[in-house]
């Protein structure tokens, strides 16, 4: 088969290797389509990958083509796939928190990923994709499900003034789910007006880019938010997440930083002073596995209340190779999701 091989330091190749066969309790997915994540971005380009040679794409759906022992599935069903393979032993696992898992695989990080025509995933795992939902559309459910997880780490209501703090997938996909859950006006912010223009179409009443409003004046003209979704992973925007909270707002921290986050002592003052309520967001499982969010963000996207379509703005074939990848860490880039195309729509 073929298969997208990173295989050192921003060097990957297409290649031809032996497919995969399912053990006990496993199936083999026919790979239709595959998302580039965000996360897959310094796997490749900076050698964050736990060993080489190793395939990614975590981000994915296809059809079951060979199942292993045991597993009780009609050949041909069309499935999107949870990438998490937790141990089900530790105690974070027994105590219902998967996400937490203590010695979790990761099917395209920690084992070879979905870049290639066929990919091995537990059954637990498979979700069935409804014949009415194209499997394009189902390769973009694993992003939902972290804005899902991340909103259900807070309480929300109706009329809560939201803001969230990044364009990226997955603060677009926290204002898919925050419209489909039902808040109040939504705030967007970010620095690429393309992005901030999306947000809009699907459903941000405000957007700002701090390279052209004052975000301190504004909030402080218009008002602090009483909910907070932090998702650009950025040392600034986290800081942000405090300086416009309300008192007592929910603040919640979904993205990954990478450089050092500095307050001030007035600015981290403001979380005592206003009783803030901060928590983190990882990944997006509970139990029963893979969880709440997962099923939630099926029946979203089949029933229509969620549209994603708008979010991907790129397919590609794995010949392209690297191409998704370059264009993802362009400068002022405005991809969003981007996808290659292997197996395809299935009849």
């Amino acid at each position: 088969m073929k298969a997208l091989v990173v295989t050192d330091v921003a060097a990957m190749e297409l290649q031809e290797v032996a497919v995969p066969s399912p053990r006990k309790g496993e199936v083999l997915v026919k790979v239709a389509y595959v998302g580039v994540c965000g996360s897959d971005l310094p796997r490749y380009f900076d050698g964050g990958v736990h060993q080489f040679p190793q395939v990614l794409g975590h981000e994915f759906s296809g059809t079951i083509v060979e199942v292993g022992e045991g597993v009780q599935i009609k050949k041909g069903t069309r499935v999107t796939v949870a990438p998490l393979v937790p141990c089900n032993t530790c105690e974070q696992c027994c105590s219902g928190c998967p996400q937490l898992c203590l010695n979790y695989s990761f099917i395209g990080s920690r084992q070879q990923g979905a870049m290639a025509e066929y990919v091995i995933a537990p059954i637990e795992n498979c979700l069935v994709v409804p014949k009415e939902l194209p499997l394009k559309i189902a390769a973009t459910i694993e992003p939902l499900t972290v804005a899902i997880h991340g909103i259900e780490r807070i309480r929300t209501k109706a009329g809560d003034k939201t803001l969230v703090l990044g364009a990226g997938t997955i603060g677009l996909m926290t204002i898919l789910a925050l419209r489909a859950r039902g808040v109040g006006e939504i705030t967007v912010v970010d620095l690429n007006n393309q992005k901030l223009a999306l947000a809009k179409r699907i459903g941000a009443d405000v957007i700002l880019n701090p390279l052209s409003t004052d975000l301190d004046e504004h909030f402080k003209k218009n008002g602090l938010a009483s909910v907070v979704f932090e998702t650009a992973g950025n040392h600034i925007t986290q800081v942000q997440s405090i300086k416009y909270a309300a008192r007592r707002a929910r603040v919640v921290f979904v993205g990954t930083c990478t450089h050092p986050v500095n307050f001030a002592a007035e600015e981290f003052e403001l979380i005592l002073r206003r009783e803030l309520e901060l928590t983190g967001s990882w990944m997006s499982y509970s139990a029963p596995f893979p969880g709440f969010e997962w099923y939630a963000a099926l029946r979203y996207l089949v029933s229509g209340e969620i549209d994603t379509s708008p979010l991907i703005t790129g397919i590609y074939p794995l010949e392209a190779q690297a191409e998704p990848f370059e264009k993802m860490r362009e400068k002022d880039s405005n991809e969003v999701k981007v996808l290659y195309e292997i197996g395809g729509e299935v009849e």
